[in-house]
């Protein structure tokens, strides 16, 4: 489908995150007012312009959730010059924008060896297993933003990628727009880790989108959204048979989302998801995971909004009627909800190798393995009638055994200079379903910030790369 054990302080982390927007020089603006279409005109002509072009950086990383901070920051630790853009008014994205507290698939070396137990530093993890926790969304915010700043990222939030342009198959300019305007950005590598595949797409890459196949035209078959929320109880202590993982035992999860399903639908509501989940955060703070908003397109803005208002009702909804059957819910209250729904599904930008079921199935090796992948097939339903049937399905895979990632799944093949990490990568719909937890974007991330370093200092392709030539570089960069 073509379409198109370090300190810091904070003073150095503000002199880090500002650092190249004080350098830019502002956009130059248009002299004259534009001349305006006729009324009856379907389209608007924008006059063209020129930007202020900032041309210093070695690679260009679009999109901070994990895959996009653990490139950024591998990058930089190899020694090259990055910049790292977002959406959101936090680095993170679904860690702490989309307030997951949930981690899974972590057992991996590296980066997530440092996250882990600089959140045990911080007193910011539930549970003793590397592989499954949960964490303080807010203290991940700090925390990426100490590794960044200490690497030596240049970031910049609140900062969208708009367009991108190509000079043959070479990707060399983005565009991205912020409270500081239009600004254009040159590279010789870039990283999308939007999660939903948006520099990929704006680059001219093939892409495929939840179960659609390669006929855009047809009903999003994507993977429902869900939107997290921090709430307050009166004693956590007695609310045990209701949350999942309680004093780290894993094994309550779903006898626990049960427990809880039938005080929602004791207090009259029948949800939408068929999980609903409480995590234990800390102290008596949790986080509920309750709705489901099937049938979204994560690139139609308006059906995003409709979806958000509709889930932050049900949110709240199902607290107030909770806290009418007093009890262990007496007193329970929103904290906040997240600033962004959670997006299973995107644009899958299609690389130099793609991700199968058959991977799955046949557990895979590859001499360019940049992750070993041991979260199973979870596709949640996507209607809520199939979600009524059974909630969370597993794509014919019946006997699941880790796979490896390779290296090329993360390399664009229709454009050269561009890489993915996190969501984005080269998959198909069942294998995504798989890989798409947040363990497997970080490892993807390091592998990509890793060769796409080396890529652009020594002036060659990120396929250009042999993997183990990025792989030692990566050992080396390690901090634990």
């Amino acid at each position: 489908m073509n379409h198109p054990s370090h300190p810091f302080s904070r003073r150095d982390f503000l002199q880090s995150a500002i650092a190249g927007s004080l350098l830019a020089p502002i956009s130059t603006r248009a002299t004259e007012p534009p001349k305006l279409s006729s009324a009856n005109s379907p389209a608007f002509h924008e006059p063209a312009r020129d930007l202020a072009l900032i041309n210093d950086t070695d690679v260009i990383v679009c999109g901070a959730g994990p895959a996009g901070v653990s490139a950024a920051i591998a990058a930089a630790r190899t020694g090259a010059n990055v910049r790292l853009f977002d959406t959101h008014g936090c680095l993170g994205g679904v860690w702490t924008a989309g307030l997951l507290t949930w981690i899974f698939d972590f057992d991996k070396p590296g980066l997530t060896n440092e996250i882990r137990q600089h959140l045990d530093a911080r007193d910011a993890r539930r549970g003793t297993s590397p592989k499954v926790f949960v964490y303080e969304p807010d203290e991940m915010k700090l925390l990426l933003e100490d590794l960044c700043t200490e690497s030596g990222v240049k970031f910049r939030l609140q900062t969208r990628v708009v367009a991108a342009y190509r000079d043959g198959r070479q990707l060399t300019t983005i565009i991205t727009e912020s409270r500081s305007g239009r600004e254009a950005w040159r590279a010789p590598v870039f990283i999308d880790c939007t999660g939903d595949g948006i520099l990929g797409a704006l680059a001219g890459c093939a892409w495929d989108l939840g179960d659609m196949g390669n006929d855009a035209a047809r009903e999003c078959l994507c993977q429902p959204l869900t939107m997290n929320a921090l709430a307050a109880v009166k004693d956590v202590t007695q609310m045990q048979p209701y949350i999942s993982f309680y004093q780290g035992d894993l094994n309550w999860h779903v006898k626990a989302t049960e427990n809880f399903k039938a005080e929602i639908r004791r207090a009259g509501i029948d949800p939408s998801y068929g999980m609903p989940t409480i995590f234990h955060v800390r102290d008596n703070i949790v986080l509920i995971m309750a709705n489901h908003e099937y049938g979204i397109r994560p690139d139609d803005a308006d059906a995003m909004t409709a979806a958000t208002v509709r889930a932050r009702k049900e949110i709240h909804t199902i607290t107030r009627a909770l806290r009418k059957l007093g009890g262990v819910w007496e007193g329970l209250q929103i904290v906040a909800t997240a600033e962004q729904i959670g997006i299973r599904d995107g644009k899958r930008i299609h690389g130099r190798y793609m991700v199968t079921k058959q991977d799955l199935s046949t557990h895979a090796r590859h001499d360019d393995a940049v992750a070993r992948v041991t979260f199973p097939v979870d596709i949640h339903a996507k209607t809520k009638t199939d979600n009524d049937k059974l909630t969370i399905e597993r794509g014919g895979v019946t006997k699941f055994t880790p796979y490896d990632i390779p290296l090329r799944a993360l390399i664009a093949k229709d454009v050269d200079g561009l890489m993915m990490a996190g969501r984005c990568i080269s998959g198909d719909f069942i294998s995504h379903a798989s890989y798409r937890v947040t363990g497997n974007s970080v490892a993807t991330g390091e592998a990509a910030g890793v060769t796409a370093a080396l890529a652009a200092q020594s002036k060659r392709q990120p396929h250009q790369v042999n993997w183990a030539e990025a792989k030692e570089l990566l050992a080396k960069i390690t901090r634990v």
